[in-house]
């Protein structure tokens, strides 16, 4: 009988009967255990409501938890669509810089009537040489050759000197850009009867984005603020397209005048060009 006593399932089975028990007989009216238990009751009550509370708490808080969630997942696809937004509206916006620059490119043609105009993307350049030889996207393919001695005059979409081609390969082609201390080409003072002079790429100026103008005579020199556009002389490029503007004249020597120009390009950001190819024209056949 000891021994039962102290055995723990023993123990814990009448405990339960215990209970079982009170709660039965507190379920009576007038019952004399609620007398008993009304002072315990005074005690749980509280502890009771305390626990309700955090209860409500707890779930008041994954409540909030779970709709932040929701919230951070709906911002998070408002992120996207904003952005995928964004990306159209600036392809739109770039589409329709194109459209314009096509439509200016009419001008071309244009105002150089003998000249086929072909537009070209502008494929790569050296990485650290920002006017380095520029490859584009148009070649033999596109129906453009390059005879030995000729030479191609390059444009921008406002029919600002750009360089010239120096070689043509099946799909693309290089361009010697005017700021190139290998590019050379005649230009004048953009008037009637205007001085003429040597405009060419310089290794030191280039990096200001500037160009060496030399050959000019000391009875016509040339003003800062003065346009200067091609001459025509030696027939490589066409008379009258815009290179640039003189920026100052060194005079210290009067057997060799030199200036400094500033071309109307903007060689260190092109996206396309325009390559001016003169007609061809066919000789006429007498008939014997």
């Amino acid at each position: 009988m000891r021994r039962l006593l102290t055995n723990k399932w023993f123990i814990t089975a009448i405990s339960t009967l215990i209970v079982v028990a009170v709660i039965i007989l507190g379920s009576f009216p007038g019952s004399p255990v609620n007398k008993v238990l009304k002072p315990v009751g005074a005690i749980a009550n509280p502890v009771a409501s305390f626990v309700n509370n955090v209860g409500n708490s707890i779930s008041d808080f994954w409540v909030a938890v779970t709709d932040g969630m929701a919230i951070r997942k709906n911002n998070e696809e408002l992120r996207a669509e904003i952005a995928s937004l964004q990306y159209q509206l600036n392809m739109m916006e770039e589409a329709a810089i194109r459209y314009e620059e096509l439509q200016e490119a009419f001008h071309i043609r244009e105002t150089f009537s003998n000249y086929d105009i072909f537009g070209a993307s502008v494929l790569s350049r050296e990485a650290d040489e920002w006017f380095s030889v520029i490859r584009v996207g148009v070649g033999n393919s596109d129906n453009i050759y390059l005879d030995s001695g000729e030479s191609l005059a390059v444009v921008d979409v406002r029919m600002n000197l750009i360089g010239r081609v120096i070689e043509i390969n099946e799909d693309d082609s290089k361009i010697l850009p005017l700021l190139h201390e290998g590019f050379t080409v005649s230009g004048k003072v953009n008037e009637v009867n205007g001085a003429t002079m040597i405009v060419s790429g310089d290794a030191m100026l280039k990096l200001q984005g500037l160009c060496l103008v030399t050959g000019i005579d000391p009875e016509v020199i040339p003003e800062p603020g003065d346009v200067i556009v091609t001459s025509g002389d030696g027939g490589l490029f066409p008379q009258g397209i815009p290179i640039g503007v003189i920026v100052d004249v060194d005079i210290s020597d009067p057997l060799n005048i030199t200036a400094t120009l500033r071309p109307y390009s903007d060689i260190a950001d092109l996206s396309d060009v325009f390559i001016m190819v003169p007609f061809n024209e066919e000789p006429d056949v007498v008939d014997p």
